[in-house]
């Protein structure tokens, strides 16, 4: 029932900012207990946790990437944003949004289909 779509420019310029949205249907962005999160991989390299938005609207990122990531929501449009800034080619990725859910013990339900981000000039 629950489905996620990711969107946004596939193609980003070295030193500019990544901006995808993932748009969600069948469930609201502010029901608990979810946690709207993004997830990427590398080419040839494993899943790698970015952050999420609580469905009370905190936002947590991974350390590494703190100072440059922003994730915010638009509750009216039921959409998380992912911004990443300051974008090098080692930011090249398939981008996913998932939901976690903590009344299924914190598991990552739900997934969008990804959405590959190349990072080049």
């Amino acid at each position: 029932q629950v489905q996620l779509q990711e969107s946004g420019s596939g193609l980003v310029k070295p030193s500019q900012t990544l901006s995808l949205i993932c748009t969600v249907s069948g469930g609201s962005i502010t029901a608990r207990y979810y946690y709207w999160t993004w997830i990427r991989q590398p080419p040839g390299k494993g899943l790698e946790w970015i952050g999420y938005i609580s469905y009370s609207g905190k936002s947590y990122y991974s350390p590494p990437l703190k100072s440059r990531t922003s994730i915010s929501r638009d509750t009216s449009k039921n959409q998380i944003t992912l911004q990443l800034s300051s974008v090098t080619p080692e930011d090249t990725a398939l981008y996913f949004c998932a939901r976690m859910n903590e009344d299924a013990g914190f598991a990552y339900d739900y997934w969008g289909q990804g959405t590959q981000v190349i990072v080049s000039s």
